[in-house]
């Protein structure tokens, strides 16, 4: 049985330095998504949606595994984060809105995911598995660099990449994205790692 593991096949995207921000080259790749809006420490939405694209996402690796001799390791969360007013952005989590979402190979098809979304509707219940769609997102040229510590001191490190644009004669565009390769119910806040990624245009 052929098994892959993507994060050490896309090692540049998913295993960056601590030391130095790196600028890469993300292309389009296929995801389950659910959109959602507040503070993601207090708020059930995000909470229904993070266990929401777990299940789906290990339901479909079993179903692959079983019927196509196919395995591979489920990709961690990832997230989009922005508000309406950039400006309050720091100020109040409350206005935050997201975009969790997780990767998936190649191998997932619509035709997969709409199957397995329909047996998972007869065994759990899943408050957020209506809200999931299946499409591809193509991130492009980005900075990103790994963080250790908790999510609320990640604060001089985003400005940092924004100030590493900055001097590369670059601008931010699209999201504020977080990729969150341990779990806080298990490790300690200033052991967590998690890649931050800004996509940039260079001129």
């Amino acid at each position: 049985m052929k098994k892959i593991d993507l994060k050490k096949e896309l090692k540049d995207l998913y295993s960056p330095s601590s030391k130095e921000i790196a600028i890469v080259e993300v292309p389009k790749m296929n995801f389950l998504m659910i959109d959602g809006t507040g503070d993601p420490n207090t708020s059930h939405e995000y909470q229904n949606a993070v266990e929401a694209l777990f299940s789906l996402s290990y339901t479909l690796k079993f179903m692959i595994k079983k019927t196509e001799d196919f395995d591979y390791a489920v990709m961690p969360l990832e997230g989009l984060w922005w508000a309406d007013d950039m400006s309050k952005f720091a100020e109040d989590k409350n206005l935050w809105k997201w975009t969790a979402m997780i990767m998936q190979p190649k191998q997932v098809t619509d035709e997969a995911v709409d199957k397995v979304i329909d047996e998972l509707k007869k065994k759990k219940k899943l408050v957020a598995l209506s809200k999931i769609r299946f499409e591809s997102f193509h991130e492009g040229t980005a900075a990103q660099i790994m963080y250790f510590g908790p999510y609320s001191d990640e604060g001089p490190t985003i400005q940092k990449i924004h100030d590493f644009i900055n001097q590369h004669k670059g601008t931010l565009v699209g999201k504020h994205h977080e990729i969150y390769l341990s779990d806080p119910r298990r490790v300690a806040p200033e052991t967590l790692k998690t890649i931050l990624r800004q996509p940039m245009k260079t001129v």
